[in-house]
């Protein structure tokens, strides 16, 4: 029970939108995105992490056979849980980001 609850948070943590958006580069961001085809143009710094997912949830479909929830769009709403957490508390360092440098823009190219 303790190796599948270790495996779910570091799956958790890895693929987190709050770790990708807050303390990788915004080069990161932009490229897991801009790979996810999302129709997102940027991300606020303010609330990154739900965003982000909002974005990777707003993307064509990486299966055209599968009509049903792939395992990816489940992880997705559970870290939309996770990220609403961790942006919660990383408030104190975001707003001034958001203030700062704007936005993470997202590259579309490939």
């Amino acid at each position: 029970m303790k190796a599948i609850a270790l495996a779910i948070m570091i799956s958790t943590i890895t693929g987190c939108g709050t770790i990708n958006t807050v303390f990788r580069d915004d080069s990161v961001t932009s490229r897991n995105l801009g790979k996810s085809k999302s129709y997102c143009g940027s991300v606020p710094r303010v609330y990154s992490g739900v965003m982000y997912d909002f974005c990777a949830l707003n993307a064509p479909p990486a299966d055209l056979d599968n009509y049903g929830p792939s395992p990816a769009t489940l992880w997705t709403l559970v870290d939309l849980v996770v990220s609403g957490v961790l942006d919660t508390l990383a408030l104190p360092y975001t707003i001034p980001r958001q203030d700062a440098d704007g936005n993470i823009e997202i590259s579309h190219k490939h």
